[in-house]
C-alpha cells in the first residue's frame, strides 16, 4: 500500500491549526513530567470543561444524566472521565485508553551518601531504558517527600532557569579503553545510576552554645575550630545537602523513606527541524496519546453513547499496582457512576464493559532509516503518516499480545474515512527482533473490541523522544471521530 506524508494533506489553515495543537502539547510535556504532575493536569482542565468530582457527586447525593461529565483520581497517579451519553451504559462505552507514566530514575529510600567529595542520591531505573543514555545529560527531580505527620513536600528542582540541575558522572573518553570493550547494556550498570546533587562541603558559621540555662552564650573561638574541623572531616558534603533540604523544604534525611521522587531529563520539549515539524521531548510514550486522548474528550459535546478517557499508571512495569491497569480502579469507578445514572447491577456492569469499544492509545515505533534492518518496511510506521494501528504487539509470535478483530478494525476504517482522518497500519519491529505490549489485553479481558492506536516516536524510552506535529494532530482527530462513531 502507498504511504502519503499528512503534511501534503493540510491547507493553510489546517498547518496553523497543528502547530497551536503542537504548542499546547509542548505545554502539557513541561507542566507533566511525572505521573502526579500529569493528573493535577489533567484535573485542572478537567474542571475548566465543567467536570466534577465523582466523590463529589456521590456525597450530595446526585444523579448523573445525559451531557454531566465527571472524574475520579486514584491515588493522585490515574484518572479516568466520563461523559455521559444518550443511550443506556450496559450498551457499551466508547474507550480511550493511556498510560501516563514513561520510562526514568526512581530514588531509592535510603539513598543519600557522600563519596570521594560528591553528594549522591541512589536511584532504580524505572522500565525499560538504555542505560547508558542517561549520563552526562541535564537532570531535574520531581516528586513528593511525605512525613510522618502527613505533611506533604513538592519537589520540582532543575526545570526553572535559576534552578540548579543534577547529573550523572561517566569515565573520560581517555580513560574508557576497558569500558568501550562491553556490551552496551554494560558500559554502565545499573548501580552506576547515581546523581551527583552536590561536592561543597558544609561550612558552619556563628555557633551558640547549648548551656543548660539557654543563655546562648557563643561558643570559645578553639572549641569552634575543633568542632568544625571535626564535622567537616565526616560526610561534610552530605551534612551540607541536608541542611539545604531542611532550610529549603524542612525534610529530614529520614523523610526520604516516605518519598516518591522521580529523576528526569531536565528542560523543556522543543520543536525539532528547521522546519519545525518536529517535537522533541521527554515521556512523549505515552503522554503524547494521553494528552490527545483527553483533548478529544474535551472536544466532543455530545454522543450517542457514553465516552470515557482512562489515564492510567505503571503500564511500563507491567501495568502492575493499584494505579496501574491491573487494579481494579476502573471497573470500581465505573460502576459508582452506573449506580448514579440508576443503572448498576452486576449484569449491566459486565454487559457495559463487553459492549465496550476502545481505543488503546498508545505509541508506535518510527521508521529509522539509520536503523532500517530493523524494520519491514511494508509494515512499519512513519513519521508524518499519520496516526498509527497496531492490529497487535507482543513479541516472538505474538506473544503477551492483544489481537484485534477484523471486524471491528473495518468498522473503524469507515468511521476515519469519512472524515478524513489520516492513519497508517504498522507493526512495532521486525519480527523475531523483539517487542512491547501496552494495556489493549487487559481490557480484552472483559470481551470488548480493543486495538492500540496512537502515535509513532522516534527514539522511544530514550530521555528524549521525538513525534511529528502532523502525527499528533491526526491522533486527536482520530480519537474524536472514534469518540463521535464507535458502535458495533
Amino acid at each position: 500500500m502507498k504511504k502519503r506524508n499528512t503534511w501534503e494533506t493540510y491547507d493553510e489553515d489546517q498547518m496553523k491549526e497543528v502547530d497551536l495543537f503542537a504548542d499546547e502539547y509542548r505545554n502539557f510535556l513541561d507542566e507533566g513530567k511525572t505521573e502526579r504532575e500529569c493528573v493535577d493536569y489533567i484535573i485542572n482542565a478537567a474542571q475548566e470543561q465543567g467536570y466534577r468530582e465523582l466523590q463529589d457527586v456521590m456525597n450530595k447525593g446526585e444523579e448523573l444524566k445525559e451531557g454531566d461529565k465527571v472524574y475520579a483520581a486514584c491515588m493522585n497517579k490515574a484518572v479516568a472521565l466520563f461523559r455521559i451519553g444518550k443511550r443506556p451504559m450496559a450498551e457499551g462505552m466508547n474507550i480511550l485508553g493511556a498510560h501516563i507514566d514513561s520510562p526514568r530514575l526512581d530514588i531509592k529510600q535510603n539513598p543519600l551518601y557522600e563519596d570521594g567529595g560528591f553528594a549522591y542520591l541512589d536511584t532504580h531505573y524505572y522500565g525499560g531504558v538504555k542505560k547508558y543514555q542517561w549520563v552526562t545529560i541535564p537532570l531535574s527531580l520531581h516528586g513528593v517527600i511525605v512525613k510522618k505527620d502527613g505533611t506533604t513536600v513538592e519537589l520540582n528542582i532543575g526545570e526553572n532557569e535559576d534552578d540548579p540541575v543534577f547529573f550523572i558522572s561517566d569515565l573520560l573518553v581517555h580513560l574508557s579503553q576497558e569500558q568501550l570493550e562491553k556490551k552496551a547494556s554494560k558500559v554502565i550498570e545499573g548501580e552506576a545510576l547515581d546523581l551527583i546533587i552536590g561536592s561543597k562541603p558544609f561550612i558552619f558559621g556563628r555557633e551558640k552554645a547549648e548551656d543548660k540555662e539557654g543563655t546562648g552564650e557563643d561558643i570559645p573561638k578553639k572549641d569552634k575550630k575543633a568542632k568544625k574541623n571535626k564535622n567537616r572531616a565526616k560526610e561534610a558534603v552530605k551534612k551540607g545537602i541536608l541542611e539545604i533540604l531542611k532550610k529549603n523544604y524542612d525534610v529530614e534525611e529520614d523523610d526520604f523513606l516516605s518519598a516518591e521522587l522521580e529523576v528526569v531529563p531536565a528542560g523543556k520539549a522543543r520543536e525539532a527541524g528547521l522546519d519545525r515539524s518536529m517535537i522533541l521531548g521527554y515521556g512523549q510514550d505515552d503522554r503524547v496519546c494521553a494528552f490527545s486522548s483527553l483533548k478529544a474528550m474535551f472536544e466532543v459535546e455530545e454522543s450517542d453513547r457514553t465516552a470515557c478517557c482512562l489515564l492510567v499508571d505503571k503500564e511500563e512495569v507491567g501495568s502492575i499496582g493499584a494505579t496501574g491497569m491491573r487494579s481494579q480502579f476502573f471497573e470500581n469507578t465505573l460502576a459508582e457512576v452506573m449506580n448514579l445514572t440508576g443503572e448498576y447491577t452486576e449484569l449491566n456492569l459486565r454487559r457495559c464493559l463487553a459492549s465496550s469499544c476502545m481505543l488503546s492509545s498508545d505509541v508506535s515505533s518510527a521508521y529509522d532509516p539509520i536503523f532500517a534492518a530493523s524494520f519491514d518496511k511494508k509494515n512499519v510506521a512513519y513519521l508524518g503518516g499519520g496516526m498509527v494501528f497496531n492490529k497487535f504487539t507482543g513479541s516472538g509470535g505474538k506473544s503477551g499480545s492483544n489481537d484485534a478483530n477484523p471486524e471491528y478494525f473495518a468498522h473503524l476504517r469507515q468511521i476515519f474515512e469519512e472524515e478524513k482522518v489520516n492513519f497508517q497500519t504498522a507493526e512495532l519491529g521486525r519480527v523475531d527482533l523483539g517487542g512491547g505490549g501496552t494495556i489493549a489485553y487487559i481490557l480484552a479481558l472483559y470481551g470488548m473490541n480493543v486495538i492500540d492506536s496512537g502515535v509513532a516516536v522516534l527514539n522511544m524510552h530514550a530521555p528524549w523522544e521525538a513525534t511529528s506535529k502532523a502525527d499528533v494532530y491526526e491522533a486527536k482527530r482520530g480519537y474524536v471521530a472514534f469518540l463521535k462513531g464507535a458502535n458495533m
